[in-house]
């Protein structure tokens, strides 16, 4: 089975780069953040023209978040549980695994913070509280999880190309870090870093100043699988393909694939 998450800042403007990419690389799960579209504005069509089952959920200019499924999904929940926000950041489905169980697929697209000093920050740290509980409950009913998404925090140092440059700023800082480890403390792993030790591979660049060329980029886009999964995996990449492209989302897309027995 194969799972990327892509942050596509616009599916209206990327629309064809995703259509692209899975006609060229075939995933079975394509989970995508920053819709900014609203949900009457999803191109359904197209996609099931490509094979593909979509479920969403979007708001007009900002968020939105959806799953794309060669099967559909079951039991799809577009709220994070026992949380009322109106910004559309939250989406989970059952998707059936070749040996007839059941994997439960998160997708998320977490608050950016803006500044450690802001109510912004507040909302990020609440709402990563209340995705801590969902998970804790998501995982105690269903051994095979994987939670992807823009998680808008490097994991480590190794995971932001100037660490003194970004240190105690948004995205890198220690609380953000700990929140993150929390989160995973409930069962989650980081899949990418199970096959790759090295540092400099990132998933998103600024478009300011140059930041793809000079590889000025941070590793905020995760795929973080159960233990189940992650004994099942078999390679995790980042496919920096899509951010050559003429006007590109400023995050490419994380690759897993998994064995399934």
């Amino acid at each position: 089975m194969k799972i990327a998450s892509w942050n596509v800042n616009s599916l209206r403007v990327r629309v064809e780069h995703v259509s692209d990419w899975l006609e060229s690389h075939s995933p079975d799960l394509l989970c995508l953040q920053e819709l900014k579209m609203t949900d009457d504005e999803f191109p359904v069509d197209h996609f099931q023209s490509l094979g593909y089952h979509s479920a969403f959920t979007g708001q007009k200019t900002y968020n939105g978040v959806a799953i794309l499924s060669k099967k559909p999904l079951t039991n799809v929940v577009t709220d994070l549980p026992d949380y009322s926000d109106p910004m559309r950041r939250y989406i989970a489905g059952d998707a059936q695994l070749s040996n007839g169980e059941t994997l439960r697929i998160v997708n998320v697209y977490c608050p950016n913070g803006q500044a450690l000093d802001s109510d912004k920050f507040i909302y990020k740290r609440e709402w990563f509280a209340k995705l801590q509980t969902a998970m804790r409950d998501t995982l105690s009913k269903n051994p095979n999880t994987v939670l992807v998404g823009d998680f808008n925090i490097t994991p480590a140092n190794i995971d932001c190309h100037d660490p003194a440059r970004w240190a105690g700023k948004i995205h890198c800082s220690d609380i953000e870090r700990l929140i993150l480890q929390t989160l995973m403390n409930e069962g989650l792993y980081d899949t990418y870093r199970k096959f790759h030790a090295e540092g400099d591979q990132f998933s998103w660049w600024d478009y300011r100043g140059a930041g793809y060329r000079a590889n000025e980029g941070l590793r905020i886009d995760l795929i973080l699988s159960s233990s189940a999964m992650l004994d099942q995996s078999h390679d995790c990449h980042i496919d920096e393909a899509p951010r050559k492209l003429e006007r590109p989302s400023d995050h490419t897309p994380v690759v897993a694939e998994y064995r399934i027995d």
